[in-house]
C-alpha cells in the first residue's frame, strides 16, 4: 500500500492529468479534496482512484450550503489507509441526478440510498431504491437533511430531522 505523501501525489497527477486541471486542496497533510468540475467527471476519476488500487469508498455525504445557492455537494470519501480522498461534486439543488456508483463500487448503493431520502438526489442505475430510515409514509419531497425542511410545519430553527437532531 503505498504511504499517505505517495497518495497525495498519485491523486494530485490524477487530478492535474485530467482533460483539463481539476482544483485540488489540501487542508491536512492527509487529505486531499478533488473538486470535480462535472457531473461526467465523476465515474471516469472514480474508475482512476479503482484501477490505481487508491482506497476504499467509506461514504458519499450530502451537504445543503443553503437554498439561496440553487445546488447541493457530494462528498465522495475514499480512504487508502491513513489518507483521505474526498471526491466534491455540485449538483443542482432540484432534480439532481447523478450516476450510481454502485456496478464500480457495490457497497457505494446504501450510501447512495441515504443520500436520496435525506437530501432528494437521485442516483441513476440505482438497483434498489428502497428507503433505508425514513417511514414508508415519509412525503415524498420532504428531505430532511436539507436547510429547509420544517419538522411539523414549523420553521427550522436548527433542526434537520423529525426528532429534532441536527445535521
Amino acid at each position: 500500500m503505498p504511504s499517505p505523501d505517495e497518495v497525495m501525489t498519485i491523486v494530485t497527477q490524477l487530478a492535474e492529468s485530467w482533460s483539463w486541471k481539476m482544483e485540488t486542496r489540501r487542508s491536512e497533510p492527509n487529505r486531499i479534496d478533488v473538486v470535480l468540475p462535472a457531473l461526467k467527471d465523476l465515474l471516469p476519476f472514480v474508475t482512476g482512484l479503482r484501477v490505481q488500487r487508491l482506497g476504499y469508498l467509506s461514504t458519499i455525504t450530502g451537504l445543503d450550503p443553503g437554498v439561496e445557492s440553487g445546488q447541493l455537494e457530494l462528498l465522495y470519501h475514499f480512504s487508502p489507509g491513513p489518507a483521505l480522498i474526498t471526491l466534491r461534486l455540485r449538483v443542482p439543488r432540484e432534480g439532481a441526478r447523478v450516476p450510481s456508483l454502485s456496478e464500480i463500487i457495490p457497497s457505494a448503493e446504501s450510501a447512495e440510498r441515504e443520500v436520496r431520502e435525506m437530501f432528494g438526489v437521485e442516483f441513476d442505475g440505482l438497483r434498489n431504491p428502497d428507503r433505508l430510515y425514513l417511514p414508508d409514509d415519509w412525503p415524498a419531497a420532504v428531505f430532511p437533511q436539507r436547510k429547509d425542511y420544517k419538522p411539523n410545519g414549523r420553521p427550522a430553527a436548527g433542526a434537520s430531522g423529525p426528532s429534532g437532531a441536527q445535521g
